[in-house]
Order: structure tokens, then C-alpha cells, then sequence
């Protein structure tokens, strides 16, 4: 079913990661693959976290604009794709994030 009132439909994603550089990463690898449709405008940016449990994590933000439920979903469940795969790539390589694990495993033991 189309959006009947004809305004754009907004939403926003906030994606933590415990670092600035990995947000910045993240940033960098998913910002170099437009939206395939006019109907759906997506605008990426690092802010930081309002969370004060923690000053150095930032925070990848989304903001979507769709023309229809659908376009949105599609643009969505697409950038959610992209994500899952940024996030595995750093999981396996990156040593920062390889570092953290090894801390806490050491911690928890």
C-alpha cells in the first residue's frame, strides 16, 4: 500500500561502536554505495554517544527519507545487509576490535 498522505516517511538509525575510528570505518565503507532509487534519500554521519557511561564510543547514524513504506523497508533491510558485512569484516581483522575480545575474555575468566 503506498503512503497515502504523500509526505515523506523519516527514519533514523543509530548503530553504536566502541571506538571513533571504527565508527569512522564503518562510515567510510557503507557511504561508497548510493541508494538505487531517487524515491529514497539516506544520509550517513558519526556523532558522538549521549551515553556517559562511556566518553570515546561514537555512534554511526542513518537518516532515511522514502517516498513509500516499501522504498524505506527495501533501503533499509539493503543498508542492514551492508552493515552485517562491515561488521564481520571487522570482527575477523581488525585488531583493535581482536584486542577488545581478548581483554574481555580475559576479564570473564
Amino acid at each position: 500500500m503506498a503512503n497515502q498522505t504523500s509526505q515523506p516517511l523519516n527514519r533514523q538509525l543509530r548503530i553504536p561502536f566502541p571506538t571513533p575510528r571504527l565508527a569512522s570505518t564503518a562510515l567510510k565503507a557503507l557511504q561508497v554505495d548510493p541508494e538505487l532509487s531517487p524515491l529514497v534519500q539516506r544520509h550517513l554521519s558519526v556523532v558522538s554517544s549521549s551515553s556517559s557511561s562511556d566518553d570515546h564510543a561514537e555512534v554511526l547514524q542513518v537518516e532515511y527519507q522514502a517516498t513509500t513504506n516499501r522504498m524505506l523497508r527495501v533501503a533499509v533491510n539493503s543498508f542492514m545487509e551492508g552493515l552485517k558485512l562491515v561488521l564481520e569484516v571487522m570482527e575477523q581483522l581488525d585488531v583493535d576490535v581482536l584486542a577488545a575480545d581478548k581483554a574481555n575474555s580475559i576479564k570473564s575468566s
